[in-house]
């Protein structure tokens, strides 16, 4: 089971677009993908139709019963090999209810170990901000994705995040490492090609190479509940998402996720 998070300190910049379309793909291969949903918001949640508002269980329960998985809380997204545990909105009280309780930082790592017999692939869903969810995502994880829309607001957005980043490293025995993932780009805009000019040369060396386009079938796509890369895999959005799976399965990923990261 390889477990990959996608995060950035940023909103709307393509976080749970990317989880969906590769947990797409992955199921085009007959590999058996889970999607976990970090974020309070619930927007991979509410992506498949679930309420964030009112579903149970939820992951939520997981952390309050500290990594205990209860029944139920797998879902099925009407993709055939593509399973969800979603979010409550209840998950933005978890920093203040137990981010000082020793260990919360290990617990969503303890959850994925039960399951992880049933899954190929595992990808998660950050929030936007800095807290026990995201760290226990990147403590579980053996690569990260940082999606940056490709406008400057966002490139400040990667800042943090890298900032972030920087400051996890310190607590692994192992180097996580990550690819910067150019989204929304769009070459008619002067905003899309200078942004994306400024990321290749600030972080060329971990930039992926290619580009995922701003394509409205995407939000067509989620519409229908479906990944863009199962219901128009040949679409220009899906064929983007193909190229990047490709890319990040070429390159070697960490040992395995860590030890460390033990208060979250």
């Amino acid at each position: 089971m390889r477990v990959w998070t996608v995060a950035n300190q940023k909103g709307g910049v393509g976080k749970t677009t990317t989880v969906v379309s590769l947990g797409g793909l992955c199921t085009l291969r007959r590999q058996r993908a889970l999607l976990v949903d970090l974020d309070p918001h619930g927007s991979l949640t509410a992506y498949f139709g679930v309420d964030p508002e009112s579903v149970s269980p939820s992951l939520y329960d997981v952390f309050r019963g500290n990594g205990q998985v209860p029944a139920g809380l797998v879902r099925g997204t009407g993709v055939e090999g593509l399973d969800l545990l979603p979010a409550a909105t209840a998950l933005a009280t978890l920093d203040r209810q137990l981010g000082t309780r020793q260990g919360m930082g290990l617990i969503l790592r303890r959850a994925l170990a039960s399951l992880g017999g049933d899954y190929d692939r595992v990808l998660l869903d950050c929030p936007p901000m800095l807290g026990v969810l995201m760290v226990n995502a990147l403590a579980a994880s053996e690569r990260l994705i940082i999606p940056v829309q490709t406008e400057f607001l966002a490139l400040k957005g990667l800042d943090r995040m890298l900032a972030t980043l920087a400051m996890i490293q310190r607590s692994r025995t192992h180097p996580l490492p990550y690819v910067i993932v150019p989204t929304m780009y769009d070459p008619r805009t002067r905003a899309s090609t200078e942004s994306l000019a400024a990321l290749r040369e600030q972080h060329g060396e971990t930039l992926w190479s290619g580009v995922i386009p701003e394509d409205t079938q995407f939000r067509e796509a989620s519409k229908q509940g479906r990944p863009l890369t199962v219901a128009h895999p040949w679409e220009r959005g899906s064929q983007a998402y193909r190229k990047l799976l490709q890319a990040l399965e070429a390159e070697p990923a960490a040992a395995g996720s860590e030890e460390a990261a033990g208060h979250g």
